[in-house]
């Protein structure tokens, strides 16, 4: 697969313990990227955060907050990025969380699958 320089980024903001059916939400984010040919996606774990409810999220160990804050970063052509849009707003719906999500331009400089030697 190729990717075009000009590209976008999506990002999705949610809780580590958001559960779409009872897959981890952002697990079902990624699966459902790769089902739909998206070129990559990342999830990357938080340990401080807050939102809309102004509620902090906090991995310290005397906290009782447990719900860390996740972000999946998706990247590819920004016609592919809308499209999947829909379907992450279906996702985040369905789980009855709460939710960011923003785009930006990303300007892919590098995007190659690593050789297999044999």
């Amino acid at each position: 697969m190729e990717l075009k320089r000009d590209s976008k980024l999506l990002r999705i903001f949610i809780g580590e313990l958001d559960k779409s059916h009872s897959t981890p939400l952002y697990e079902a984010l990624v699966l459902a990227a790769k089902k739909n040919g998206i070129a990559g996606a990342t999830v990357l774990r938080g340990i401080l955060s807050y939102g809309a409810s102004s509620q902090i999220h906090s991995a310290k160990l005397l906290d009782l907050s447990f719900d860390l804050p996740v972000v999946v970063e998706i990247v590819d052509q920004e016609e592919k990025i809308e499209q999947f849009l829909e379907i992450a707003n279906k996702l985040i719906e369905e789980a009855g969380c709460g939710a960011l999500i923003t785009i930006e331009k990303a300007e892919v400089i590098h995007y190659i699958s690593k050789k297999v030697k044999m």
